[in-house]
């Protein structure tokens, strides 16, 4: 059983996850608008992971008794300057979100409850590659600088990234 004051909290989380999922469609929307293609498919897997952390943590609060509730998302930035400022803007979300498991957990060992300590140390990992994989295209931006079709060998590479899991069926039959 979920002590109410982590219940509460969990529920917060899933509400982040959601605004998550939201804002990396709106970079998709943003990247297909400015014929990105790789972003905008590097952009719909990462609102498919984030919406597939959203249902983790509804499913935890479940198995532990508790009820998610689903609140009212406010909409997201349409437009960004660039590519990079979209990988720049996701970086600091990434921040965010680490800092919002962060004191999860700081409440989870508070309540000494020690299984959604154990449940969240998954999302604790998640974070430093969420963050990491932010870092590593603002890097290649970086290193491209202007050079011509830097943006189009970056974009191919974002193309490239496996499909998010889905979150109702995260092991797809053989």
């Amino acid at each position: 059983m979920l002590a109410k004051k982590m219940e509460t909290a969990l529920v917060n989380q899933v509400h982040e996850e959601m605004y998550s999922f939201y804002l990396y469609l709106a970079m998709a929307e943003y990247a297909a608008a400015e014929g990105l293609p790789g972003l905008q498919h590097w952009m719909r897997n990462q609102a498919l992971e984030e919406f597939s952390h959203a249902v983790k943590f509804m499913n935890y609060i479940a198995e532990k008794g508790g009820k998610s509730e689903l609140k009212a998302l406010q909409a997201p930035p349409k437009a960004w300057k660039s590519a990079k400022q979209v990988f720049e803007e996701a970086l600091k979300h990434e921040g965010h979100i680490t800092e919002c498991i962060n004191n999860l957990v700081d409440l989870a060992y508070t309540l000494k409850d020690h299984a959604t300590v154990n449940f969240l140390n998954w999302f604790v990992g998640e974070q430093v590659e969420e963050e990491a994989a932010a870092k590593a295209v603002i890097d290649m931006i970086n290193l491209t600088g202007n050079a011509p079709g830097g943006m189009f060998m970056i974009d191919r590479e974002l193309a490239a990234r496996p499909a998010a899991p889905n979150p109702y069926n995260p092991t797809p039959a053989a």
